[in-house]
């Protein structure tokens, strides 16, 4: 749409502001006889255009009254007759508009038995201009026209009616009317007519065209063609709203607008204001003013904006549909839901491409039929797919439901012959989280506020293991939650998803506590421990019950850890299978542990965040303080953590292993004895 302000048309405005100045509306003739002078004396407009109808006779001078009291008061009539031209108000607006180009509004009405008041203008097109083409006009049953005495002095007059429709828009405007076998132009048709008659002296006469065609496509005002459709109803060239300039109307009656701001102008008289409701939806706005439709249609005509529909686009559009459907019908069946669903919509965008291209050339190309086609060939092939393709998401949803991730799932069932409940050997990361010291917060709260309090514990734990770092959920047991990563769906960042969930899940206590304190509830902490290796992972269980479940060493082990992790004052410990295949996250080793039910020491360690986000100096002291340990050199341990506890007093594993080295001093080990922590308790 054009963006800029026309410079040749001005709207005048009855807006709220001037309904509260001079009153409601309508105004008397007087006024308008003044407003009219005044529009043309002093301010110079081109052409006044009226959207609105002069139908009833102003009787706000009491001219009906004293023409009574003269009739029977004699010695009254000889001084009423001097003085009556001066209340004869519709008179005096008549004689304002003569000789002057005034163009009036009139309208048809289509319901049978409507009313024909007043007067209509001359048709502009004579009986039979139509016969022999294919051309339809909606038939009018009545209209409502002006006052006679202002119809003959009007330069001219035009309809004010719309086309709107079945969806209630107004798209276009019909520039020829049929009443009673002639035909009357539009308001806007009327208002160029005028504009031209003052260049030439004489209002240049409509053709109709192409000759010698069976098809009805132009009209033609001098030399402007204006396309149409075989009801002569040309397409609205809409502006944005503020392409047009408004000013009040009572800015112009009492004198506040500069001359030249509507020197020379086309001006429309029309209505803003809600209460005179003469407000439209159109397709650039569902509250448009109607007088700006008016506008709107003189600019484009005066432009050669109006867009056509010649008759050979109804070829154009079939072949549209051939093509396509036949593009489409071949092609979407034979790519995935994805490439299918992208297909369509860019054969869709090409057509809306092709469609604002010949919009652009000034031609109309039906797009509705077009995009129809294609999204009815892919739907009704994704339909197709989804009924022939449901049936084994179906059997895989009831194997998988009751046990995986929803998304998990949903990934599932893209391939579900790949899948089983069988169990199998695979590597795993499993994860094992517990409060720590939930016997006693279970005992200070009410059993309600503990179900409160446990529930959205597991909320948002399980948020984080299952929704950011996509791990199967195993089980809840009671406070603790058993989780692991690479199945159903295989993992190959099993191990970091892992370590990184349970990083998360510690972060995730300060907000939470932060919520319980508000509350009055008891803080929570919790004690992680994540162990990788290879287990049986599959659907185990009873006759009464059965779960999809891991189970193996690596999984006892993760539990193990988990229940030291109090013991050193840590929240996780991780395994040394898991420490290994995970890379961008800094570690520190904890101990070498036997744990109870293993006969080999494994190395513990716990994960302090990504590498670039943890200070090196510390765990350099602490790898010294581990180095003296083992050496049995308790005096540099002893030293060590000293500085270390300095460095960070709230580390409960500085002061663990500040015990350990006092008792080992004063028990010394036995002279074989290699560094290693043996537990005799889970």
């Amino acid at each position: 749409m054009a963006r800029e302000v026309d410079q040749r048309l001005v709207i005048l405005d009855i807006d709220e502001k001037s309904l509260g100045e001079i009153g409601r509306w309508p105004w008397n003739r007087r006024l308008m006889a003044e407003l009219t002078d005044k529009l043309f004396d002093r301010y110079g407009v081109a052409v006044l255009g009226f959207d609105v109808v002069w139908a009833e006779r102003d009787p706000s001078s009491g001219v009906a009254v004293l023409d009574r009291i003269a009739r029977d008061v004699p010695a009254f009539q000889a001084a009423y007759a001097r003085l009556r031209p001066e209340l004869d108000f519709d008179a005096r607006f008549a004689a304002s508009m003569k000789n002057r180009p005034v163009v009036l509004g009139y309208y048809f009405n289509f319901d049978a038995g409507a009313v024909k008041a007043n007067a209509l203008p001359s048709p502009v097109l004579a009986k039979g201009t139509f016969d022999g083409r294919r051309a339809f006009f909606p038939a009018t049953f009545g209209y409502t026209g002006n006052l006679p005495v202002l119809l003959e002095s009007a330069a001219g007059a035009g309809h004010i009616n719309p086309v709107t429709d079945f969806d209630g828009v107004l798209r276009r405007v019909p520039l020829v009317i049929e009443y009673e076998g002639q035909y009357y132009e539009s308001l806007s048709m009327a208002v160029v007519r005028a504009l031209l008659a003052t260049q030439t002296g004489k209002p240049p006469e409509i053709v109709i065209g192409p000759d010698n065609a069976a098809q009805l496509e132009w009209l033609r005002i001098g030399a402007l063609e204006v396309p149409v459709d075989e009801t002569a109803a040309a397409l609205i060239p809409y502006r944005p709203r503020g392409a047009f300039r408004y000013v009040s109307l009572a800015d112009v009656i009492k004198d506040r607008v500069a001359p030249e701001l509507l020197k020379n102008k086309i001006a429309i008289l029309g209505t803003t204001a809600p209460t005179l409701q003469d407000m439209r939806a159109t397709p650039v706005a569902e509250v448009f003013p109607g007088v700006e439709v008016h506008a709107n249609m003189i600019a484009g005509i005066l432009d050669q904006e109006v867009r056509k529909q010649p008759l050979y686009v109804i070829g154009v559009e079939v072949a549209l549909l051939i093509i396509g459907g036949i593009v489409f019908a071949f092609l979407v069946p034979r790519l995935s839901a994805l490439w299918a669903t992208i297909a369509t919509a860019l054969g869709i965008a090409l057509v809306a491409a092709f469609n604002l291209m010949v919009w652009n050339y000034g031609l109309v190309l039906p797009l509705a039929a077009s995009v129809l086609v294609a999204a009815t060939i892919y739907v009704m092939n994704m339909a197709y797919g989804y009924f022939v393709e449901s049936r084994s998401k179906r059997q895989i949803i009831g194997l998988f439901g009751a046990y995986a991730p929803p998304e998990h799932v949903a990934q599932m069932t893209r391939n579900p012959a790949k899948y089983d409940m069988q169990p199998k050997s695979a590597e795993l990361t499993i994860l094992f989280a517990d409060v720590r010291g939930f016997t006693g917060i279970s005992e200070g709260l009410t059993p309600d506020a503990l179900r409160e309090y446990i529930n959205e514990y597991l909320t948002e734990m399980s948020v984080i293991i299952r929704n950011r770092f996509r791990g199967t959920l195993d089980k809840y047991i009671g406070d603790a939650i058993m989780a692991f990563w690479g199945a159903p769906l295989d993992d190959p960042q099993h191990a970091r998803n892992a370590v990184l969930a349970a990083l998360a899940m510690h972060r995730q206590c300060a907000p939470l506590n932060a919520r319980f304190a508000q509350r009055g509830w008891p803080a929570l902490k919790i004690g992680v421990g994540v162990n990788s290796g290879t287990v049986r992972v599959g659907d185990m269980g009873s006759r009464l019950r059965r779960a999809y479940t891991a189970m193996g060493d690596a999984v006892n082990v993760a539990s193990r850890l988990e229940g030291r992790t109090k013991a050193y004052g840590v929240g996780i410990l991780v395994g040394e299978a898991t420490r290994s295949r995970v890379q961008d996250v800094v570690f520190r080793e904890i101990d070498r542990v036997k744990v109870k039910g293993k006969d080999e020491a494994i190395t513990i360690y716990e994960p302090l965040g990504l590498e670039g986000e943890i200070p090196q100096d510390e765990l350099h002291l602490w790898s010294e303080v581990l180095h003296a340990y083992r050496a049995r050199d308790w005096d540099a341990a002893d030293m060590s953590l000293g500085h270390l506890l300095a460095m960070n007093p709230g580390c409960g594993l500085y002061g663990i292993y500040l015990q350990k080295v006092q008792d080992k001093r004063r028990n010394p080990p036995p002279s074989d004895w290699d560094g290693v922590t043996v537990f005799d308790d889970k």
